[in-house]
């Protein structure tokens, strides 16, 4: 039989490998995805995105409890919290989705093959050839395309290894027990998500932050209500603080660090690392390519070509783009598009939605104020307060605001930033109006049903102009 000659293979099954490998199968290319691991999903369904919002969903509702009587609710003061059950319950969600990427798989026609994927070289003939090895066995696979989405892992501070104290993404969500109290180290997403699911749960959480204020790339104002909220809910954190060292006691951890200069230490139960994430590019043969790694991420074209001619890369490897599962699934459709010789659209980075499900959740997209105002424009900001919104007080959630930034002169809209409830889906509304060239008084035209969370959407583009209705 003749050997088998891909179109496209892709190695890793996270959302911008699956995402790629079942686009490709719609356009009709013979597709084969290689996963070194058991399972598709890779690190957002498995030890990422998914179970941490499922974690922070659980976090949520039992806060509603905490205030049940507000909403007419007697006789639950005597809830109990069954942890066992809520990561159960986690696990049951992953699973599912998990047996989904396997269905979608034959669906499309996608052959899966497990083993550990690497590049051999240049392409010989136009036909590229991928090393598989699967414990002792190796076995070769050749494809007129490669797509590199190998993914990212955890960085730790010099010195640290995870274990059952020093704990990376992976750990925190696989935990038998709560921890009475937990140092985080890093206020991104990860960080701030962690702290917001833990403290809801009873831990006693301190965030160290090295920058000068909590989610950094976000919008100073949306810093600044994060800070307020969290302190209102007891979570301390420390902000422009430098860890010295991490030593384990007898019954957890102590961690010497230093604000502006100034030493401190903290006890705590367990510790998390959420300080970034680093490519998953050692040992995948770059170096028998063109492709010269960049901090070990790799440089693409904005159809995410290499320099190596028939590889692309995708997703958290890739220089210069967000480390988000949404952005990396965008990527593999932008590839495989292009490899199908159809019309595509390279991805605008400015029109890329943050997304960050702590309590207050935020969403934003676009440019701060700051950096609008670095561009040279002249600006006008719109901003609303959710307390005004009649129905954050049906679900009683008024922390929070949606900002606009726009440019003066022509009403475009340059950046949208959301701290309050559902600001992840509510995100969306800008986004599809940055993609679409929409101004501000194109959504000040639009009509917004009554009563939701998304009239604050209208209310803010108004506020822009100080026409604002309900504020």
């Amino acid at each position: 039989m003749p050997e088998t000659v891909y179109d496209v293979v892709i190695i890793g099954s996270g959302p911008a490998g699956y995402t790629a490998a079942i686009r490709a199968g719609q356009l009709g290319l013979r597709t084969a995805l290689i996963e070194k691991d058991g399972f598709l999903g890779g690190t957002c369904l498995h030890v990422g995105c998914v179970p941490t919002k499922a974690l922070l969903f659980n976090a949520e509702i039992w806060d509603h409890l905490k205030d049940a009587k507000e909403f007419g609710i007697e006789r639950v003061d005597s809830r109990q919290l069954n942890w066992s059950a809520i990561q159960e319950r986690k696990s049951k969600i992953v699973n599912k989705h998990a047996r989904g990427l396997e269905f979608l798989m034959r669906k499309n026609k996608v052959e899966t093959i497990k083993g550990y994927g690497k590049l051999t070289g240049p392409a010989q003939s136009s036909v590229h050839t991928l090393e598989v090895i699967a414990g002792s066995k190796q076995t070769h696979v050749k494809a007129k395309h490669v797509i590199l989405a190998t993914g990212s892992e955890a960085r730790m501070l010099p010195g640290l290894q995870p274990d059952s104290r020093v704990l990376t993404n992976i750990e925190i969500l696989d935990l038998k027990d709560l921890p009475k109290s937990l140092v985080i180290v890093g206020a991104g997403a990860v960080g701030v998500e962690f702290a917001s699911i833990f403290k809801s749960f009873g831990t006693e959480v301190t965030i160290l932050e090295m920058l000068p204020r909590l989610v950094p790339i976000e919008d100073e104002d949306i810093s600044k209500e994060l800070a307020r909220v969290y302190r209102k809910r007891g979570i301390a954190f420390h902000t422009s603080a430098k860890v010295e060292k991490v030593e384990k006691t007898k019954t957890g951890i102590t961690v010497a660090f230093s604000v502006d200069g100034k030493p401190h230490k903290i006890e705590a139960e367990k510790i998390l690392i959420a300080v970034g994430r680093k490519p998953r590019t050692e040992n995948i043969g770059l170096e028998r390519t063109r492709i010269k790694p960049d901090r070990g991420f790799i440089v693409t074209d904005s159809w995410m070509q290499t320099a190596e001619p028939g590889v692309y890369a995708i997703g958290d490897i890739v220089l210069g783009t967000p480390q988000l599962a949404h952005v990396g699934a965008m990527e593999g459709i932008v590839a495989v598009t292009k490899i199908a010789g159809k019309e595509a659209k390279p991805i605008n980075p400015e029109h890329i939605p943050n997304a960050t499900y702590c309590h207050p959740e935020i969403g934003s997209v676009g440019l701060t104020e700051k950096k609008a105002e670095e561009a040279g424009y002249n600006l006008k900001i719109g901003k609303f307060p959710f307390t005004a919104n009649s129905r954050a007080s049906i679900v009683g959630q008024h922390e929070g605001f949606i900002k606009i930034v726009s440019d003066a002169e022509y009403g475009e809209i340059l950046g949208v930033h959301i701290i309050g409830p559902q600001a992840t889906e509510l995100i969306a509304e800008a986004v599809a109006a940055m993609q679409m060239e929409a101004t501000v008084e194109e959504l000040m035209w639009t009509i917004h049903a009554h009563p939701t969370l998304a009239e604050a959407m209208l209310d803010a583009s108004n506020s822009v102009y100080g026409l604002a209705i309900n504020a």
